[in-house]
């Protein structure tokens, strides 16, 4: 969910994930030197949306439908098998990637307010950040440790909504996914 190398989060920012605690032995340290995310609280995770609504708008009723949206989503399994990278950034790169992308396509269709990213992607790809860096040979050694160490495989069951209070991530509620 890292916007950048530097984090660039206000308090009152939210956030919708899916957490992968399978990739940490894998991914885990690289995040902490090279991922500032890691720093504040965010474990491995695809992000669905970022950021979300404002801390002060999340009531009931948008837990209510956060609730029924994600409900309404069968669970499925997914597995990271290689790496793929962006202008300076190395991440894991989902297989398959249609669940991931339904679920953020349903999020961003109902909060229009909310596009992921602020807009600034035309294509919202889903991946999990490893690392943060402008210069290419340090992501190149990166990814081959990385690399011998995949594949990673994950069951999506859920989707957490994250909060940030200006220092650190607190999880502010889990939603299930159907099955």
């Amino acid at each position: 969910m890292a916007e950048d190398s530097t984090g660039g989060h206000r308090a009152g920012e939210t956030g919708l994930i899916v957490k992968i605690p399978e990739a940490e032995p894998v991914v885990g340290g690289w995040r902490k030197e090279f991922d500032s995310s890691s720093a504040v609280g965010i474990p491995a995770h695809v992000t669905v949306l970022h950021p979300f609504l404002p801390h002060d708008r999340i009531s009931d009723r948008v837990l209510a439908e956060l609730g029924a949206l994600f409900g309404s989503h069968s669970a499925f399994d997914v597995g990271f098998e290689g790496c793929g990278r962006f202008p300076g950034v190395l991440h894991l790169t989902p297989v398959p990637e249609d669940g991931l992308r339904s679920l953020t396509s349903a999020v961003a269709d109902r909060w229009p307010e909310a596009p992921p990213y602020r807009g600034r992607f035309a294509d919202v790809v889903p991946h999990l950040t490893v690392a943060f860096s402008q210069d290419p040979s340090v992501l190149d050694e990166i990814e081959a440790e990385v690399s011998d160490r995949l594949p990673v495989t994950a069951r999506v069951a859920s989707v957490h909504l994250l909060v940030f209070d200006g220092a650190v991530w607190h999880d502010r509620a889990e939603f299930a996914l159907r099955g």
